[in-house]
Order: C-alpha cells, then structure tokens, then sequence
C-alpha cells in the first residue's frame, strides 16, 4: 500500500468536501482568474468568496499571486493527485470484492439451476 500524507488528504478532502469551492475549481480548472471574476457567479459576499479561496489555498488547490490590488488565482492540482491514488486503492478493493461476489452468485445459481432440474 502507498503511504499518504494524512494532513494533505484531510485538508484536500475537506476543501473539496464544498460545493461552492468545487466549482471554483471548475472555474479555475478554465484558467486563471481573479478573485472579483471568480466571486461573480456565486450569490454570496466577497468576503465570503475570499475565506472559501482561503481553504483551497491552505490545501494547496490554489496559488495566489498579487499584482498590486488584483489577486490572480491558478489551480494547482497536485494535492489531487494524492487523493485520486488513496481513492484508486480503494477502488482495486471494492473491484475485487465484487468480482468475488458475481463469481459466488453464478456458482450458486448454477448449483440452483442443477437441483431444479432433477
């Protein structure tokens, strides 16, 4: 099994936990932006647009950059891709047991089928 940061998958789970902040990314995911461009669509208050952006930024989703009062915002997709192999992990897991469990179903339908019959 891959060793993963447990504070980087908490603070990226928890980030994309929101829906307001998965469709910043979305938005971002366009191409970079500006803090005013990005709070636009969102019916809420800049500020509470800034302390969304605050957490993707904590969780490395995003990177900030400041021309003069103009704040550019980038996705940074990195901490995902952390997340996508633990996710990937699992999904081998739940692949397996389900595998597992139509091979069980179709042996016992056949051992059905066989007494069925007699």
């Amino acid at each position: 099994m891959v060793k993963y940061s447990p504070r980087i998958l908490n603070r990226t789970f928890a980030a994309l936990a929101d829906p307001t902040r998965r469709r910043i990314l979305a938005h971002l995911a366009r191409g970079d932006q500006c803090v005013s461009r990005l709070a636009r669509p969102h019916a809420m208050s800049l500020p509470a647009v800034s302390k969304h952006l605050r957490v993707l930024e904590k969780a490395g989703l995003l990177r900030r950059r400041r021309y003069g009062r103009v704040h550019q915002l980038k996705l940074e997709a990195k901490p995902m891709e952390q997340a996508i192999r633990w996710i990937e992990e699992y999904r081998k897991f739940w692949d397996g047991s389900l595998d597992r469990l139509a091979d069980y179903l179709e042996r016992t339908n056949k051992q059905i089928g066989r007494k069925g019959r007699k």
